[in-house]
């Protein structure tokens, strides 16, 4: 498979749109929604968008199933962006597939497995956008 041309997001200098599934206009979203990201780490970006895993088990003995949920806090419309980025992903990225299928493999229920593989957009995300402000204030 080939590389994908990176892309640039307008006059923002932001190269979101050459990541697999985030279209210009996710890319855009993402950014004014997110802000400043460099106040954020990976795990803070999770916290704000809402793909952080919060427990959800009711108890840990006895061989009982270690659960997590997604937070239903944080940006909703940021949520919705990273949702969109994570169901398309696993059509066009093999690497998410196999995060997706490895997730099932291991008991996860298929709302679960979505809860990981958003997780990674945002982590991706997060990098990305953290470059791109790095490379930015080398120019200047």
């Amino acid at each position: 498979m080939s590389p994908i041309p990176r892309r640039r997001c307008g006059g923002a200098n932001s190269t979101l749109a050459g990541l697999v599934g985030i279209a210009p206009r996710a890319a855009a979203e993402i950014l004014v929604e997110a802000g400043d990201v460099r106040r954020l780490t990976s795990a803070g970006l999770a916290r704000f968008d809402g793909t952080a895993p919060i427990p959800a088990s009711s108890g840990e003995g006895g061989g009982a199933p270690v659960r997590h949920r997604l937070s239903r806090g944080g940006d909703r419309r940021l949520d919705a962006a990273i949702c969109r980025i994570a169901m398309i992903r696993p059509r066009h990225e093999p690497q998410a597939r196999k995060i997706h299928d490895q997730a099932r493999a291991n008991g996860h229920t298929r709302r679960e497995a979505m809860r990981v593989l958003k997780r990674h957009p945002s982590d991706a995300i997060c990098r990305t956008v953290l470059r791109d402000a790095r490379r930015a204030a080398d120019l200047t």
